[in-house]
């Protein structure tokens, strides 16, 4: 069956598996960690390289990951490209995993603004009043080391107000800590690729019956899309700590998506 499979999807099944045994051979070895090197950074990350916003999108974190996404790709995707044939349906994939990664990356800048914005300022004019309102207004996110070494040396410079040693400290934890924001954790996967495909098959093919595992029923290949739409764009809203998902990033794949096919639409009607 496998030799049934149409060439694309073949080989991005083939080099999505591949890459996660270097990633996990490579790291076992204590050579690279190659998913910080080829996953998505912030642009403003010490961390960050240009070609992440591809690269990104054929690392994955385990293989519970990658079996997921695979499995997506493997039942959309070789319908897609038996419909489009290789070179559009590669087109089509990479298109919505960059623009997943835009998305992603534009949602993180208008998230990082606000907690940026203030630090900026005290370092703009690092007076103790500053740092005092700074502190007074601000709620950080650091480790229990990382706390007690801002407030030792906050201490120190209140208790000595002249003092360049304490300035100078604070500066440095400060900017430091500022960096840590912008190298936030990295965005690998091809879930943006694969929420753009299930947005495909869901308007290419509307009516078709998808069997779902949980619970098991049919569902409409167009309703199964909007309730994953919707999911994604509330668990996004909700902004949980502890969730590591890019959701936004599933919904750019999705409006790229739409954007290609209205204008692959309106090109084939002109």
């Amino acid at each position: 069956m496998f030799d049934n499979i149409p060439p694309v999807v073949k080989n991005l099944l083939i080099i999505n598996a591949l890459m996660l045994l270097a990633t996990i051979s490579l790291e076992h070895a204590n050579i690279i960690d190659l998913n910080n090197y080829l996953g998505l950074h912030f642009f403003g990350s010490t961390h960050f390289n240009p070609f992440q916003y591809i690269s990104y999108m054929f690392m994955h974190g385990s293989i519970g990951h990658l079996f997921m996404n695979m499995f997506s790709l493997w039942m959309f995707g070789r319908v897609l490209e038996q419909v489009w044939g290789a070179k559009k349906f590669l087109t089509y994939y990479l298109i919505t995993g960059i623009g997943a990664a835009l998305i992603h990356t534009l949602v993180v800048y208008f998230q990082l603004m606000p907690q940026l914005a203030p630090i900026d300022a005290f370092l703009d004019a690092p007076t103790l009043n500053n740092l005092n309102q700074l502190i007074g207004n601000y709620t950080f996110t650091v480790s229990n080391s990382g706390e007690s070494m801002l407030n030792a040396a906050l201490e120190g410079w209140r208790a000595n107000p002249q003092s360049v040693e304490y300035k100078a400290k604070i500066i440095v934890l400060l900017g430091d800590y500022r960096q840590a924001l912008l190298d936030g954790p990295t965005v690998v996967g091809a879930s943006g690729s694969v929420y753009g495909l299930l947005l495909a098959f869901g308007m290419i093919f509307p009516n078709m019956q998808i069997q779902l595992l949980i619970p098991p029923i049919p569902l409409k290949a167009k309703y199964f899309v909007l309730i994953f739409g919707f999911f994604e764009f509330f668990s996004g809203l909700s902004n949980n700590p502890g969730d590591n998902v890019a959701h936004f990033a599933h919904l750019g794949g999705m409006l790229f998506g739409f954007i290609i096919l209205r204008l692959w639409r309106q090109k084939r009607y002109q």
